[in-house]
């Protein structure tokens, strides 16, 4: 697992990807032969169906889409999705095993943050439940290792790892220009595909790797009307057709595509 501090992930995050996706992306690319060495997906002949999981927000596994190998940004729903502010960005994943310190079932956690440039954010505390979508895609085109609709995000505290906050009295998670709303949001087991497990759905292949086509790549999105609302104050733009999700993918190559 990495995890940079929560305070620099703002500033460091598109810088870093935009360095990966100019210095990277025109690299090397294995044969489709050599490609399927690689995978560890174990799909049935016929095609995989989706099921209902356990959890807040009737959260659901679409593993009809394991193995798929498409664009990994979904398609706009509204206008504002590329913009920069509010922005959500990764803070880091990977997946943690019970022991010691962390007793119970493996997880496999997405650390994210939130923050806004211009104005305060007021997001509904707590969070609306079931409002993240979650895909993994294998590199050198295995397509998707999981995928979850349905999930919920948490709310957690910058000084204790994992630990949720409590819903502030004033009904409302508010954040500040400049300052940062951690986020955690774990992948369930049931939305992983076959072949893979929560502990090396997020691993490179090969492993050890310096190259970043050889990673999973990361899409998540978090709906909330606040985005919204947000985004109509900050443009001057109807709201009716603006977008009420932010989007964050983790490597995304082509970058000039809509």
């Amino acid at each position: 697992m990495f995890r940079p501090s929560p305070r620099s992930w703002l500033l460091l995050a598109v810088p870093v990807l935009a360095l990966l996706v100019l210095t990277v992306w025109p690299a090397y690319r294995p044969a489709a032969s050599e490609q399927l060495t690689h995978s560890r997906l174990d799909l049935p002949a016929e095609r995989l169906t989706d099921v209902p999981l356990p959890g807040r927000g009737s959260p659901t596994a679409l593993l009809s889409s394991c193995g798929v190998d498409d664009w990994p940004r979904p398609a706009a729903r509204g206008k504002g999705e590329r913009s920069r502010d509010p922005q959500l960005v990764f803070g880091g994943w990977g997946s943690s095993g019970p022991g010691p310190n962390r007793p119970g079932e493996p997880r496999f956690t997405v650390h994210l943050a939130l923050g806004t440039d211009r104005l305060p954010l007021l997001l509904a505390a707590p969070l609306d439940v079931g409002n993240v979508t979650l895909d993994i895609f294998g590199p050198h085109g295995e397509g998707r290792r999981a995928s979850a609709r349905g999930l919920s995000a948490t709310v957690v505290n910058a000084s204790f790892e994992g630990k949720p906050v409590r819903p502030p009295k004033s009904g409302s998670f508010r954040v500040e220009p400049g300052a940062t709303l951690l986020l955690d949001v774990d992948l369930p087991a049931g939305a992983v595909c076959p072949g893979y497990t929560l502990n090396d759905v997020g691993r490179c292949l090969p492993e050890p790797t310096n190259d970043s086509a050889d990673c999973p790549v990361l899409t998540l999105t978090l709906t909330d009307p606040a985005i919204r609302a947000y985004r109509a104050v900050t443009t001057g733009e109807p709201p009716a057709g603006l977008s009420d999700r932010l989007v964050v993918v983790s490597d995304e190559p082509e970058v000039s595509r809509a």
